[in-house]
């Protein structure tokens, strides 16, 4: 057998959707977990995996030409997995493109939304009013366009796939100010991919690690200065 994938990984949206596509196809991993909240993102080791200092990243020791090969940002791992396995990627070329579209839709849209929703109603020290407003709006906006996507299929792309994988951990309702009520095929989606024991098993891996960031601790207020703020590094 193949060596295991190095997954750097903290439980958040963007490490669930790795987890998520390993447990989906059994792919062997070991979890090397990356705590950012004490800023190991920005050790020089991690620097050389992921320039971006951001988690998720992998190390496949069985790269394309059999050297290794690491990958960072959660789409581009998504989609080498998808084609190192040939699972939940499609070959053709038109299933393909509706996948691709739906995964950077994700990226580019809801992922960088929703977290700045999520920051401004929850973390942001002052509660500022058209902050809050701009970005909950703009979720319910792209929650609506989910919905409709939603409406006469079961998964975004037709059969289930990395799309999911990557918007799934990203719809988080209360979070993010919106009432899950006003979107039935969302919801009815959220629930469906969320009953397989894969994504299940992804969602939950490392659960014990991560810290409340609102609890008011001296530990909490310090992983926001870590995580909130930072500039270039050089």
């Amino acid at each position: 057998m193949a060596d295991p994938i190095e997954l750097y990984y903290w439980p958040t949206p963007n490490g669930w959707k790795v987890s998520i596509f390993l447990e989906e196809t059994a792919t062997p991993y070991t979890l090397k977990p990356v705590n950012i909240g004490k800023g190991e993102q920005f050790e020089p080791d991690f620097l050389k995996i992921s320039p971006n200092n951001r988690m998720p990243a992998i190390i496949d020791p069985d790269g394309p030409d059999g050297k290794p090969v690491s990958v960072f940002e959660s789409g581009a791992i998504l989609q080498y997995l998808g084609r190192k396995t040939g699972q939940f990627y499609p070959t053709d070329e038109r299933a393909r493109v509706e996948v691709e579209q739906w995964l950077f839709w994700q990226m580019g849209g809801l992922g960088p939304m929703a977290g700045q929703a999520h920051h401004f109603r929850n973390y942001a020290p002052e509660k500022i009013e058209y902050g809050i407003n701009r970005y909950t709006d703009e979720v319910h906006r792209l929650y609506g366009v989910l919905d409709t996507r939603l409406k006469d299929r079961d998964y975004v792309a037709g059969d289930y796939s990395i799309a999911d994988m990557a918007i799934w951990p990203w719809v988080l309702p209360e979070g993010q100010g919106q009432d899950i009520e006003e979107f039935p095929n969302l919801k009815a989606w959220l629930k469906r991919v969320g009953d397989r024991p894969a994504v299940q098993r992804g969602r939950a891996l490392g659960k014990d690690l991560r810290k409340r960031l609102d609890d008011g601790s001296k530990e909490s207020e310090d992983a926001k200065k870590v995580l909130f703020g930072q500039r270039a590094r050089k």
